[in-house]
């Protein structure tokens, strides 16, 4: 089944735009007239699922987490129903906003509805359901457990939308206050320090070394503030190009794991996604090999992508994967600690479920923490700014007024 858009007139002559499921394009035309609406336009929505690229933690293109989150428990609590997987999928396309999911959906079912098992759809749009999610669902496929592990992948989503909400929310202030005390400078600069300095002209007299810097700022910034867009946009684009590189990466990630203030941060954020995602792949039944090799790519630092790698080999030559955790020294000994006792007692799906509640709660408390920090390190930076250019003006200023 297709989705396609039509534009159209209902009885009143009001202009409609809509979409409607239907298996040919000839009973799409059927189903509108039968509505009452004149056709205008009618065309098949097509979704690109050209781009075959891997995506590491995201359900992009077009799909928000918490659409997809939405969806994935409906499916699991149609499936649990006892409601047929295409039955299930075709009320979904009906009850789904997103015309970019709505259009995938109806494309999945399709699929399905030709033999093609429910794991193998979804793989054909890796950029909305990802390594974690096909593998879950096939693991649930073949165990007979789908509306277990589809309510798991639910859980799973929502965590980490609300882990990236929590990162986005924390550094939203820093961001503002940047960007307002930046254009607060940049108008003084250019608009206010050129006006004071023509009374400063006429002063036969040496300024003082802060009047002076402030004067060539001001030109500086007023004469070549292209210069400063352009060099500042060259430097945004260089930066990230050579941070794409491997070398570049490496340096810039292990900077940011020794970093003060976001080292640690950095480094809990990763433990936690690398415990929620193992401990949820494991509980769905996906191998511990497979399991590694996708959590592998959830994390986004390069070196503990090392050592998560180097546990997977350790694993499938029959040794212990904590040995290469503890010598990356990259994740802290009670992490450790806590999955060597799991891989001996055999309960290493509950030991990482309770590291990554507990790092997630420590994350937590670390962007609180980082946030009331920023804060008045930021405004005492924006003052000591504004005290440089309020002293650059008046010391020169009470020096003509005592010439009087």
């Amino acid at each position: 089944m297709a989705i396609y858009s039509y534009k159209g007139l209902d009885k009143t002559g009001k202009e409609i735009k809509s979409t409607v499921n239907s298996e040919s394009l000839s009973q799409a035309k059927n189903r509108v007239r039968a509505l009452g609406i004149m056709l205008i336009e009618i065309k098949e929505q097509k979704t690109n699922n050209n781009d075959k690229e891997k995506s590491s933690f995201s359900f992009g293109s077009g799909v928000s987490v918490s659409e997809l989150a939405l969806v994935t428990r409906q499916l699991a609590t149609l499936i649990k129903a006892k409601i047929q997987i295409v039955e299930a999928f075709s009320a979904l396309v009906d009850q789904t906003e997103s015309p970019k999911l709505r259009a995938v959906l109806a494309e999945v079912k399709q699929k399905v509805n030709e033999g093609s098992s429910l794991a193998g759809a979804l793989a054909e749009y890796p950029k909305i359901f990802n390594n974690v999610y096909v593998n879950m669902v096939e693991a649930g496929e073949s165990s007979g457990t789908l509306e277990v592990v589809l309510l798991r992948l639910a859980d799973f989503t929502e965590s980490q939308v609300k882990l990236r909400n929590k990162i986005k929310g924390a550094m939203t202030y820093p961001i503002i206050m940047m960007v307002v005390g930046a254009a607060m400078m940049g108008i003084i600069l250019v608009f206010v320090i050129p006006k004071i300095t023509r009374i400063f002209v006429t002063m036969k007299r040496e300024l003082p070394i802060q009047t002076r810097i402030s004067i060539w700022l001001s030109d500086f910034v007023a004469s070549y503030w292209w210069a400063i867009i352009i060099g500042i946009v060259l430097g945004v684009i260089s930066f990230r190009k050579y941070i794409s590189t491997k070398n570049g990466q490496s340096i810039w990630h292990r900077f940011l794991l020794k970093a003060p203030l976001i080292g640690e941060l950095t480094m809990m954020i990763n433990v936690s996604r690398f415990c929620s995602s193992l401990a949820t792949l494991l509980t769905s039944g996906v191998p511990i090999l497979t399991s590694l090799r996708i959590v592998k790519n959830l994390i986004g630092n390069v070196h503990m992508q090392k050592a998560v790698d180097e546990a997977r080999v350790n694993i499938s030559e029959g040794a212990s994967m904590t040995a290469p955790l503890v010598k990356s020294k990259l994740f802290p000994p009670m992490v450790t600690h806590m999955i060597k006792l799991g891989e001996k007692s055999g309960e290493l799906e509950p030991m990482l479920k309770i590291v990554a509640e507990n790092y997630e709660d420590q994350v937590e408390t670390k962007l609180s923490g980082l946030t009331s920090v920023l804060e008045p390190i930021m405004m005492v930076a924006m003052g000591l700014a504004v005290a440089f250019i309020v002293f650059s003006v008046v010391v020169p200023m009470m020096e003509i007024n005592s010439m009087r």
